[in-house]
């Protein structure tokens, strides 16, 4: 699999991994299906640094408290042994959506809305090189992102 494409997904698990409270936050304009990758990857951006670093590292590096998302060692196909959460296979894009959808953050798992979990994801994809322009990340770009 390409670096890229698997720092993509190790930020999507660190995105989607712990969230706090968006209280106060400011907010987006609301999402449409309009928008490209571009403009859902500008949202991602916040809504990653306020939701889901302080878990997995500013940069996706991983902490103690969850592991790293971005780099050589971020999201692998297959679980590892030690991992609390993940028990399924990463094949594409998609695959991390669904689980950080499901199970992320750890403590109020699904907390954020669909759009919010795609602005993320499309972060995550731009910020480990997958070109995001042009395109509306969902289902069906996603499912069409090979990670291996």
């Amino acid at each position: 699999m390409p670096r890229t494409l698997l720092s993509f997904i190790c930020s999507v698990v660190l995105a989607f991994g712990c969230a706090g409270s968006n209280q106060g936050e400011a907010q987006s304009p609301p999402p449409t299906a309009a928008d490209d990758g571009e403009v859902q990857a500008a949202r991602g951006a916040k809504l990653y640094a306020a939701r889901c670093a302080l878990c997995h590292g500013a940069s996706g590096e991983g902490s103690r408290e969850g592991p790293p998302v971005v780099g050589k060692d971020a999201l692998p196909r297959d679980p590892r042994p030690n991992q609390k959460y993940r028990k399924s296979q990463f094949n594409t894009a998609l695959d991390v959506a669904q689980f950080v959808s499901k199970n992320m953050p750890p403590k109020n798992p699904g907390s954020l809305s669909e759009s919010e979990y795609w602005d993320i994801v499309a972060f995550d994809l731009k910020a480990n090189g997958v070109s995001v322009a042009g395109k509306h990340i969902d289902v069906s770009s996603a499912a069409n992102i090979k990670l291996h």
